[in-house]
């Protein structure tokens, strides 16, 4: 009997503990939950999303730098072409080796990076290499507008391959006193460059002009590299780059009765990207409206390399929020929290064949000075998730890509939000740690994307999870 007893009143406690437990899911400190009304809304019929272009961008100061020449059949025809700086030994003075020198080959070094994007299978590209007749100003910021002046009626090296972005290659290294010894390299392009240049512009050249690095490039300005459209076949692709790059300079002495084969390398350290894009009509037309503000979209375009980013609003939201709580509607908005609130987007059903959409975007607002800005989301918001919830990766499961926007839809409808604009836009993987809204021209897939269509299933859509407080 004293067992039951002491069962029983275990019993009772319990039950006053848990008769005192709230709903975790309910906002408002405080608050009494009859005062409250939470639920879901679902909204496809407020935002409005328009292709917009990038603009000019600065691409210099680049990891991956683009050499382009890609017939896209739906964003029609990207080229990019890569003009670069060329550093004596060492970016130091520099003395040419005693004896006869005979230069036995010299390679442009390319190595491919991460990013790689078109057909690697069925297209070739011939790539061409001139002269710049202008200095490239290692100081100076270039844009992806500039124009080039080069020589471009003297080449002075040209190479025709298939693009390997993964594939290893095997090369001879020039050892001092020793024999050549077979190497791996990591995936890299080489293309053939003149001896006489070589011999003119550095073996040959005067001491004066030796004498320093910047006084070598007065000399000799730099280098620019280009696909060869006429000779390239097939619908191509965009390849990437480091910066890291080197003219290597094979060469042997004589001096005497002594031989020597030796290398020198003449570093890249600088690049710049000249990028050009050529849309079909259908896709300047969407421009023009975006321009015109004209209405929401139903398909919405995103391209690298500089190319398109997407205007996005929700200019009727907090009516929509307002409607759909029918039993309360003449409550102030300063009532409404919002728990959570996700967009989604979804690519164009057979968009993605035969070429991926793009790994990842980015969301954005401009500023007074307009100006790419972090959104509250993005920014470490106490009440948003943070960057690693922040979203923006595309999921080849669910076909999705979904940004968590809770907090800059709250200051939406408590009217803290000041923004001269919102915008969807391509972006590089490599940044782990924080939200990039910087337009870049270091990633080159592209997206075609279901906007406002009402007769899609996919149409972008925003999910929010909501609580009303009644004031008293």
């Amino acid at each position: 009997m004293k067992f039951f007893r002491l069962d029983l009143l275990t019993l009772l406690i319990s039950l006053f503990i848990l008769n005192s437990c709230k709903n975790q899911d309910s906002v408002g400190l405080g608050i009494n939950s009859t005062n409250q009304l939470n639920s879901n809304l679902t909204d496809t019929s407020t935002i409005v999303i328009n292709t917009d272009t990038i603009g000019s961008l600065v691409t210099t100061g680049m990891a991956k730098n683009p050499l382009a020449y890609f017939i896209d059949p739906v964003f029609g025809t990207t080229v990019s072409d890569l003009a670069t700086d060329l550093n004596l030994p060492g970016q130091a003075a520099f003395t040419p080796p005693t004896g006869t020198i005979t230069i036995d080959s010299a390679r442009l070094v390319m190595g491919y990076v991460d990013g790689f994007y078109g057909d690697s299978i069925t297209s070739s590209y011939t790539v061409n290499v001139y002269q710049l007749d202008e200095k490239f100003d290692v100081d100076s910021a270039y844009y992806n507008t500039k124009h080039w002046k080069y020589n471009s009626t003297n080449p002075l090296g040209s190479l025709t391959f298939n693009a390997r972005p993964h594939d290893s290659i095997k090369v001879f290294k020039i050892i001092s006193g020793a024999p050549d010894t077979l190497i791996k390299v990591p995936p890299e392009i080489r293309i053939p460059i003149s001896n006489n240049f070589v011999n003119a512009n550095l073996f040959t050249l005067s001491s004066s002009n030796l004498s320093s690095n910047s006084q070598f490039q007065n000399i000799v300005n730099g280098l620019y590299v280009t696909i060869n459209r006429p000779k390239s076949t097939g619908s191509g692709g965009i390849l990437m780059f480091s910066s890291a790059d080197t003219l290597a300079v094979y060469y042997h002495t004589v001096s005497g009765t002594t031989i020597d084969t030796a290398e020198i390398d003449l570093p890249l350290i600088h690049m710049a990207a000249s990028i050009n894009h050529a849309y079909p009509q259908a896709i300047q037309t969407l421009v023009t409206s975006t321009h015109n503000n004209g209405p929401s979209q139903n398909i919405f375009y995103l391209q690298g390399l500089g190319g398109l980013r997407a205007k996005i609003s929700f200019p009727n939201f907090l009516a929509k929020l307002r409607s759909s709580l029918t039993n309360r509607p003449n409550k102030p908005d300063s009532d409404i929290l919002i728990n959570r609130a996700e967009l989604v987007i979804t690519p164009q059903q057979g968009s993605y064949i035969p070429y991926q959409p793009l790994p990842k975007i980015t969301m954005y607002q401009l500023d007074l000075a307009h100006q790419p800005s972090l959104i509250q989301d993005a920014s470490g918001d106490l009440r948003s998730g943070g960057v690693s919830v922040f979203g923006g990766y595309y999921s080849s499961t669910t076909n999705e890509y979904h940004f968590i926007l809770t907090a800059f839809l709250q200051d939406m409808i408590f009217g803290k939000n000041t923004s001269y604009g919102t915008y969807i836009a391509p972006v590089d993987t490599t940044n782990k740690t924080s939200v990039d809204i910087t337009p870049t021209a270091q990633v080159a897939a592209r997206l075609v994307a279901v906007g406002t269509n009402a007769s899609s299933p996919y149409r972008i859509k925003l999910n929010v999870i909501y609580t009303k407080i009644a004031k008293q």
